[in-house]
């Protein structure tokens, strides 16, 4: 089952710690040769605004976005799987329009009002990758 992991550490230390954490990036798969596609999805409907990759990471394909302060890695997977369970989840200031958007697009869009008080909806990228977008 799990690996040990060692003694637990009490709560105390573990709030000490988290003070200063902030999500710095997500990374999702996409497969060899997706980057044209990718950035339809997420450049052009999406909006995001593609990042220049570090030289040393540059010849390993895929693609860094951003839009506000949310990064977004594409990362080249073979042989690639997409993720159907596992997702990043982005806070969008107009979901309306963003799932008239992806309407428009031919993409899916299914909304879900499972949590109160959150508008929010699920659809894929062009391989299959789960993405939620919520309002906020």
């Amino acid at each position: 089952m799990a690996a040990h992991l060692g003694r637990a550490a009490t709560p105390e230390a573990g709030r000490e710690l988290a003070l200063t954490w902030r999500l710095d990036h997500v990374q999702i798969a996409i497969p060899e040769g997706g980057e044209a596609l990718a950035r339809g999805f997420w450049v052009a409907l999406l909006g995001m605004e593609e990042l220049a990759k570090p030289e040393a990471l540059a010849g390993r394909g895929g693609l860094w976005l951003r839009a506000g302060e949310a990064e977004l890695h594409l990362g080249v997977e073979a042989p690639f799987a997409p993720a159907k369970k596992a997702h990043p989840c982005f806070a969008v200031p107009d979901l309306g329009r963003l799932a008239a958007a992806l309407e428009a697009a031919g993409r899916p869009v299914r909304p879900d009002d499972s949590i109160q008080g959150r508008r929010r909806i699920f659809t894929e990228d062009p391989f299959g990758n789960r993405v939620e977008l919520m309002e906020g």
